[in-house]
């Protein structure tokens, strides 16, 4: 069959789907899967046992229950299968040391006597001497026996025939039961085994008990009593089964009881927790309900007493604390009046400066210097105090964190220039578009540029800016004397400092990094800090690139690469640098 073309002569082909191919997992990957899982089960399960207090008693309730009724079970069956067995054992070596007798008795009674009774003519005398006896004494233990057990009658010496009651099978008798008879004639000898029916391939438990008759015509006979044990077996089968029956029902009768009495304590436990949690998320009008005098009702009336005296005291603070921020609002406030009135005065006389003497000139240099500085802290109370009060908002905008950085970096030159500190910027060479406050973040920036300067000791700045598809991040690198080991979180306190005997030499307010963390906050970001004495500091910014999304990572790392290559070098070997950095990388 031709297949269609177009005018062109061109074959067309119908498109068919292509099939998804189904990636088969090896081995390896289904062992770690399996893995992975075990492992989450555990987790889950750890969790579960260690947040549940009533779990994990009424767990250890059951495991000592479950090794107590198991050590009574077993103490329990031992005892009442030794007072059925050894009961069973001295009933049958009486019936057998009967029996015995009995025995002994046909077997030593005169060979004439047997003859006579038996009727037997002259010429089969010879035949009915020898098995006369032995065959009365096995009807008389037949008789006697009434199916309560089989008797088996051996020769000692193999001259005769056996005998045996009760359909038994004389290859019932151990071999080890007939060397015990042989070497030890008396007391009779008792063993526990198997015994077999003619026709019948399933054994039956039973005692047996050997004894050794002696015949005063020649030659030795054992003989073997066989007990059934198939009641006893029965018994004893029925008495276990019930035992762990009672001792399953005892363990959960007393897991449910550790339960109830567990639920009972740990219930208003777990109230109490959970108004402890409602009450440190702010709600300190929670109280529990008191119930009865005992303790835990003592513990709930103490609870809320605490809570009533924390409530009391919180708002005590809440109004110390809005006086003070109102305190600090108002004299910030009244203090620009003043301010605006002796800034223009300062004005004046730093403009006629060069007209006065040198110590008035010098007067009104440093006037105008502590007047900056106290415009410049006063600003920084006005900010912190609208945190405090929460009325901070932020303004919005899409922008290049490139052109904030540079703005930053031009507004910190002429005091790097002063302190004859080098800036080195790294910044990619796409946008880093981001939504945020420029003018907040440019005021962060320049907090950490300051602070840098202030502490790199005259040495370079790396400011490097870093961005992902969630998070733009900037990091500013000095290499001055760093930070002792706790000190990171320290710098964004107010008014803190690293090394109080040391004086400020660009006139800071000790507010700049405070202000500079509230405004990463106000944006849903981060800043943090990482230092190392003798190997300087790095402060990192991280913000989202856009308002209001959640902050996962940071771009940028917050230890140096250097410094952590460093500390890898020196805890392990020396690795082979590639070509690309080996002419061009110092390792220290």
């Amino acid at each position: 069959m031709a297949s269609p073309t177009s005018s062109s002569g061109t074959v067309r082909t119908a498109s068919r789907p292509k099939a998804k191919r189904k990636t088969r997992r090896t081995p390896r990957q289904i062992v770690r899967g399996v893995r992975r899982r075990a492992r989450r089960a555990i987790g889950r399960v750890r969790r579960v046992w260690r947040r549940s207090l009533q779990l994990r008693v009424v767990t250890s309730t059951m495991v000592i229950s479950m090794i107590v009724v198991a050590v009574l079970g077993t103490f329990l069956t031992q005892m009442i299968t030794k007072a059925v067995l050894d009961g069973r054992v001295h009933s049958a070596i009486a019936e057998a040391q009967a029996n015995v007798t009995t025995v002994t008795s046909y077997l030593n009674q005169p060979q004439a006597a047997v003859s006579k009774q038996s009727g037997a003519s002259q010429e089969d005398s010879s035949e009915i001497v020898m098995g006369a006896p032995l065959e009365q004494a096995a009807f008389a233990l037949a008789m006697r026996a009434d199916a309560r057990y089989s008797v088996v009658i051996l020769n000692a010496d193999e001259v005769g025939q056996d005998r045996g009651t009760g359909n038994v099978d004389p290859k019932s008798v151990p071999q080890k039961l007939r060397e015990k008879v042989r070497q030890v004639k008396d007391p009779p000898q008792g063993q526990y085994t198997s015994m077999y029916y003619w026709g019948e391939p399933k054994a039956v438990p039973a005692l047996a008990i050997g004894s050794l008759v002696s015949n005063i015509y020649g030659g030795d006979y054992e003989v073997y009593h066989f007990f059934p044990l198939t009641d006893d077996v029965y018994t004893l089968t029925m008495v276990q089964r019930w035992l762990i029956v009672v001792g399953v029902t005892l363990v959960l009768l007393l897991a449910a009881v550790a339960s109830l009495v567990t639920r009972q304590v740990v219930t208003p436990v777990r109230l109490t927790r959970q108004a402890a949690e409602r009450l440190a998320a702010g709600k300190l009008s929670e109280r529990l309900k008191v119930r009865g005098e005992d303790d835990l009702a003592r513990l709930a009336t103490s609870f809320n007493e605490m809570a009533s005296n924390l409530a009391l005291k919180i708002h005590q603070l809440e109004e110390l604390s809005q006086v003070q921020r109102q305190f600090v609002s108002d004299v910030s406030h009244e203090l620009r009046t003043p301010l605006t009135t002796v800034r223009m005065a300062a004005d004046l006389l730093y403009e006629s400066r060069e007209d006065f003497e040198p110590a008035a000139a010098r007067s009104a240099e440093l006037m105008q210097n502590q007047l900056e500085r106290f415009e410049s802290m006063l600003a920084d109370l006005l900010e912190i105090s609208r945190y405090d009060a929460g009325a901070a908002t932020l303004d919005i905008d899409s922008v290049d964190m490139r052109d904030v950085v540079l703005r930053a970096v031009g507004d910190s030159q002429p005091l790097a220039e002063r302190k004859s500190t080098r800036l080195d910027l790294r910044l990619p060479n796409e946008p880093c578009m981001a939504e945020v406050e420029s003018r907040r973040v440019e005021r962060i920036l320049r907090n950490l540029l300051f602070n840098a300067i202030e502490h790199g000791e005259g040495r370079d700045i790396v400011v490097t800016l870093g961005a992902d598809r969630d998070a733009v991040a900037v990091a500013v690198r000095d290499h001055g004397v760093g930070l002792k080991p706790g000190e990171e979180n320290m710098v964004f306190d107010r008014f803190w400092r690293a090394d109080p005997s040391r004086a400020r030499t660009i006139g800071g307010t000790g507010l700049g990094l405070a202000i500079s963390r509230e405004d990463a906050m106000l944006h849903g970001g981060w800043l943090q800090a990482w230092g190392m004495h003798g190997e300087g500091s790095q402060f990192r910014l991280s913000l989202p690139r856009q308002a209001g999304a959640e902050l996962r990572g940071s771009p940028l790392p917050l230890v140096p690469p250097e410094v952590e290559m460093r500390r890898t070098w020196r805890g392990q070997a020396t690795p082979v640098l590639s070509p690309a950095i080996e002419g061009g990388f110092d390792a220290d």
